[in-house]
């Protein structure tokens, strides 16, 4: 979707065009959150849909990297090995 610019009101105030709107199923009384990110403002609806799509984004962005799993047992062989020599084992 192309950008769309508008006007701040003096008291802060923005109106999202209708085809943003529509496109994100945003309906009065919705609630929207709101956050800075690098000098950007990002809105984002608060609905379960929304929300779900993020989990969807985010699935799978540390596949392939090293297992954390693995790394914590791999630590913790060496902590048991070194107590067992301790103790003379």
């Amino acid at each position: 979707m192309e950008p769309a610019f508008v006007t701040v009101s003096s008291e802060g105030q923005v109106v999202i065009p209708p085809e943003f709107l529509e496109s994100l199923g945003i309906v009065a009384g919705a609630r929207i959150s709101i956050r800075e990110e690098g000098g950007e403002l990002h809105l984002r609806p608060d609905t379960l849909e929304a929300k779900l799509r993020v989990i969807d984004e985010l699935c799978g962005i540390t596949a392939g990297g090293p297992s954390m799993t693995d790394d914590l047992l791999e630590d913790r062989r060496r902590e048991r090995a070194l107590e067992l020599a301790k103790d003379g084992f």
